[in-house]
């Protein structure tokens, strides 16, 4: 496959025709943006029922169509010069685990199996630090930390580990120009939905969580992830994966940022998780019954909670140039926005 000649300054997207999947949403929002100011040309997928209030203003060819719908991809991928593969189905909980691994899984493999055959010259693909390994001492791990797929807890991590193996085998069986990047846990503006990170944030600038558990996360702002997809697309080594992180923060850290830029005050109670974890259950079986959201507790993110998520993104900055601001900046961004859009009370 003739490759495109990239450029090292930062404007090889200028004049390209870009789908980015996923646009509606959090990241993938961020990265149309960025796309945008670059000077591309961005198409974007979206199913009919998406919520499209991220999109709103931008300049893009919207195009309707599904994960699950190969013509709609062959469609969306004509005369494209790249892709950026972001949607995702991200929960930490579901009732049916079947349509998750169905986006995650099935969806990229159909995507770039449709990419291969419309000569897609470069992509980018949207994993997760969730497929990477992580240590129980804390110690921040980077992209070549020992992994396997029973290490994954609950159907997003498995779906995300088996969706990026898939990702790798078409690298080496097709050549297919791919690079990894995987994202730790980004906040900031448009979080529409909101993730379950942001869900977080509500709450405790809110003043609704009074404890938290001893475990921590790596946190990024949104528009740096998506900073580091570009970066990817222009530097990246194919088949190379890339932990686009920020900073490790405690959990307690954390909360204690967010109550400071709300006015709120930090939380001083730390609540075993075994204390928790019936609550949990109970949460997620009263779910299931009553029907709803995901719980705000769930059994899978509190087995998460065991290890602290710290990662290393040395490699991306050594390599790319990426360069992350300070966490709590972030934080200040996501606080304000939330408050603005009504989510806060």
């Amino acid at each position: 496959m003739e490759q495109y000649a990239f450029s090292r300054n930062l404007n090889a997207c200028i004049d390209m025709t870009i789908l980015v999947t996923g646009a509606t949403g959090f990241v993938g929002s961020a990265v149309a943006r960025q796309l945008i100011d670059r000077g591309a040309g961005v198409r974007v997928l979206v199913r009919p029922s998406s919520d499209r209030r991220n999109l709103e203003g931008l300049s893009v060819d919207l195009v309707l169509g599904d994960l699950t719908d190969a013509a709609s991809l062959a469609a969306a991928l004509k005369n494209c010069h790249g892709l950026f593969h972001v949607a995702a189905d991200y929960r930490l909980w579901t009732r049916d685990p079947a349509p998750m691994f169905a986006a995650n899984v099935d969806g990229t493999r159909a995507i770039m199996q449709a990419a291969l055959e419309a000569g897609v010259q470069r992509i980018v693909y949207t994993s997760s630090v969730a497929t990477l390994g992580a240590r129980s001492d804390g110690t921040a791990v980077n992209e070549d930390a020992p992994v396997v797929y029973e290490d994954m807890i609950g159907p997003y991590k498995q779906s995300k580990f088996l969706a990026e193996t898939e990702v790798r085998r078409l690298v080496s069986e097709h050549s297919l120009p791919i690079v990894i990047v995987n994202p730790s846990t980004p906040v900031g503006p448009r979080d529409i939905k909101p993730t379950p990170t942001g869900r977080m944030i509500v709450e405790a600038a809110s003043g609704r969580m009074p404890a938290y558990v001893d475990t921590g996360l790596n946190l990024v702002h949104v528009d740096d992830v998506a900073a580091g997809h570009l970066l990817a697309f222009d530097k990246g080594r194919v088949g190379e994966r890339y932990i686009l992180g920020g900073e490790n923060m405690g959990l307690k850290e954390i909360l204690g940022e967010i109550a400071a830029i709300a006015g709120r005050r930090a939380p001083t109670i730390r609540i075993p998780r075994r204390l928790i974890l019936p609550l949990a259950y109970l949460a997620e079986a009263w779910t299931r019954l009553a029907g709803g959201k995901e719980p705000f507790v769930t059994v899978d993110g509190l087995k998460m909670a065991k290890k602290k998520m710290y990662f290393s993104s040395a490699r991306a900055k050594a390599d790319l140039g990426y360069n992350p601001r300070p966490a709590r900046e972030a934080l200040q961004d996501a606080v304000t926005w939330f408050r603005d859009k009504g989510y806060c009370r």
